[in-house]
């Protein structure tokens, strides 16, 4: 099968390629990647990821991945920020807390669609204003949800805990991936895992 990755994320890319997969990026524009209201935290990504996977034409020998990941804080879903201020605002949240960053990824061909979530939680210390604005200031996270990369400087000054899979924070998570990869293609549906964090 050809591996096509719906993403134009730098991070996805890097991730998915650490797997040594070959694979083409496809994306489209204007996927409506809003949800109905009471879904569950899990159900939120599962349900954009699944939607855009729906938005693709494929080929008979086409596997496509699709993925979304927010940042759930009680209740609350911290999407992208528009701007700099939003960006502080969701900073300010997050400090001295503890949230859940939850990827949902659609692994689809023209016969089969199978949806999976990942859930990983991350702790914040406490973050000064200074902080704050000098990571929004210097890293623009407005490609991210909830203002922030796990990876760049905030994540090194101010997470002090994470249960779960790094990777996905970053916006994949590659050892669940494979494991669903491996089972989709061999068509091994009973082996496929519940969600939970891995």
């Amino acid at each position: 099968m050809k591996l096509i990755l719906a993403s134009n994320s730098p991070r996805r890319k890097e991730l998915l390629g650490a797997l040594e997969m070959e694979f083409e990026v496809r994306t489209l524009d204007g996927i409506d990647e809003s949800f109905p209201q009471g879904l569950t935290m899990t159900g939120i990504p599962e349900h954009i990821s699944s939607h855009k996977a729906a938005a693709y034409a494929l080929a008979e020998d086409e596997l496509l991945i699709t993925a979304d990941t927010i940042v759930y804080l009680e209740g609350e879903v911290l999407g992208k920020p528009a701007n700099a201020k939003e960006a502080c605002a969701m900073l300010r949240k997050l400090s001295g807390e503890t949230h859940q960053v939850i990827t949902g990824v659609t692994l689809r061909t023209l016969e089969r669609t199978h949806t999976f979530s990942c859930v990983t939680e991350v702790t914040f210390g406490d973050l000064t204003d200074e902080q704050i604005r000098h990571y929004v200031d210097n890293y623009a996270p407005y490609d991210k949800a909830g203002a922030y990369g796990i990876q760049e400087w905030i994540g090194y000054i101010g997470v002090t805990s994470i249960n779960g899979s790094y990777y996905n924070v970053m916006g994949l998570p590659v050892q669940r991936l494979s494991v669903e990869l491996n089972n989709f293609l061999n068509h091994n549906s009973d082996q496929f895992v519940d969600n939970f964090n891995y």
